[in-house]
């Protein structure tokens, strides 16, 4: 019997490792029919204080999660692929996609917490992106724990009978705009100048449209539960330009990953 492979990143691991040990999916792993890690973003910093994150660019309320870490520890590690990022803007977590990946040998889970993720790590980093359903949580960790037992639980010898999808309503909003935080240069990824200029204006008015196109080009469902565009939001959209609209979107997690 093939062994199922989980990496799961976070910055809370005492979160997880209780439920990670507990029920059906604590006896699987006792048997070693599936093999869960629980990696500490933590270890991976460079400050005695063992900080992973930082304060936005372009000023803002919370933190966010900062590249670097992130970055050592996915490296250090080499998990099993795909590598998803647990985020609100991610593909729908359902019950076919958990069938899709206990089929597999494995995959891993990146845990967003405070205000987000430096947006590098989106793009550069993991393979794709997951959402558990159009609600807030204070991190990525309780997602984490639903989509492991999801899949593990259908994987052969763990339980016998499938589990039944569970279909979520989805909410009124929109995608929020790219979080960056320093540094300004990383590995070359560099953050929008908007973000440094010191114009909250302007600032506001980027991520805005960010938001609107970021939405339209990933999830034209809320944009239609909310009526469409508005003739003002429409200019906002088009003054991003083609190219940065182009660059809302991630790549195919089928692809071969970005990472070194």
């Amino acid at each position: 019997m093939m062994q199922m492979h989980v990496d799961v990143f976070t910055a809370l691991p005492q979160i997880l490792e209780g439920p990670f040990s507990a029920s059906l999916l604590g006896r699987a792993r006792e048997r070693g029919i599936v093999d869960v890690r629980i990696h500490d973003l933590r270890d991976h910093t460079a400050d005695r204080h063992r900080s992973v994150d930082d304060s936005p660019f372009g000023g803002g309320a919370g933190m966010v999660l900062s590249p670097e870490p992130v970055f050592r520890a996915v490296e250090a590690v080499q998990p099993q692929r795909p590598l998803f990022l647990l985020d609100p803007g991610g593909r729908r977590f359902d019950q076919a996609l958990a069938a899709e990946l206990a089929a597999g040998p494995g995959f891993s889970l990146l845990c967003g917490r405070y205000e987000g993720v430096d947006e590098r790590v989106r793009r550069h980093l993991v393979d794709g992106e997951l959402s558990v359903g159009d609600f807030v949580l204070a991190g990525g960790e309780a997602a984490a724990f639903v989509i492991v037992e999801a899949v593990t639980r259908l994987v052969p010898g763990v339980m016998g009978n499938d589990a039944s999808a569970g279909e979520e309503s989805f909410v009124d909003g929109l995608l929020e705009a790219p979080h960056y935080t320093r540094p300004a240069d990383f590995r070359g990824w560099v953050v929008p100048d908007v973000l440094r200029s010191g114009d909250h204006a302007r600032v506001a008015r980027w991520r805005r449209a960010v938001s609107l196109a970021r939405t339209v080009d990933r999830r034209p469902d809320l944009i239609a539960a909310r009526g469409g565009l508005t003739a003002e939001e429409e200019v906002l959209v088009e003054e991003l330009g083609e190219e940065e609209y182009r660059g809302l979107s991630p790549e195919d997690p089928s692809q071969e990953s970005s990472a070194p």
